[in-house]
């Protein structure tokens, strides 16, 4: 009983693992298309998961809701930081600062 216990975890463990890289991934685009959206540079060319939750779809469906973090720039030089947030793989919303 105990080993069929610990191989359910560590399944769920590694699907967990994988599932997490490849929302990073899919944030990475959506992250990299909003700061060209918006005439600015994607900085460091990642996003980091700041928060992770549960959440529902339009059909009522649980899903992780993920807030991942990553900075841009206007001119190279500042650093605003931005924010968007994924329900399962799809962008639900997204904060780029006002800038000059």
């Amino acid at each position: 009983m105990f080993e069929t216990l610990l191989l359910a975890i560590l399944i769920l463990a590694a699907w967990f693992w994988q599932d997490s890289i490849a929302k990073r991934e899919i944030a990475i685009a959506y992250g990299r298309e909003l700061a060209q959206r918006c005439n600015l540079q994607l900085l460091d060319e990642t996003v980091a998961c700041n928060r992770l939750r549960m959440g529902r779809d339009s059909r009522g469906h649980a899903q992780l809701l993920r807030l991942y973090d990553f900075d841009v720039s206007a001119n190279g030089a500042d650093r605003m930081q931005c924010n968007l947030q994924l329900l399962g793989k799809q962008l639900q919303t997204w904060h780029i600062p006002p800038y000059v």
